[in-house]
């Protein structure tokens, strides 16, 4: 069993900039993959990014190039550094342990979420 807690959302402008932390209860050394997800208002839950023990990576394509994630083993904590902001990356953003690398598939620890509203 493991809690996540994200912190780092809030509001900005397009084109700005946010980071958003993961912080986890225990070690998250024995995850290989965490994860990033995202839901909109009145859209699926969807990928937005991985990061794996060995520090393998990969991108929803969406946010390729704009968003930047980062595991820290011995602090338990994985960041998303956010550039470049659309108002369609408004979203509650979601840390995730777990996850299957490669697939996309969600693990099942889930933190409570972070609202990210970027402004035209």
């Amino acid at each position: 069993q493991v809690q996540l807690v994200e912190s780092g959302g809030g509001l900005v402008q397009a084109g700005g900039s946010l980071t958003l932390s993961c912080a986890a209860s225990r070690s998250i050394v024995n995850f290989n993959a965490m994860g990033w997800y995202r839901q909109a208002p009145g859209k699926q839950r969807e990928w937005v990014a991985a990061v794996t023990r060995g520090g393998s990576i990969d991108y929803a394509d969406s946010v390729k190039g704009r968003f930047i994630i980062s595991r820290d083993n011995a602090k338990n904590t994985v960041s998303l550094q956010m550039n470049s902001l659309k108002p369609e990356d408004t979203a509650v953003y979601y840390c995730n342990a777990g996850m299957i690398y490669g697939s996309r598939l969600p693990g099942n620890y889930w933190g409570q979420g972070t609202q990210v509203t970027v402004s035209s």
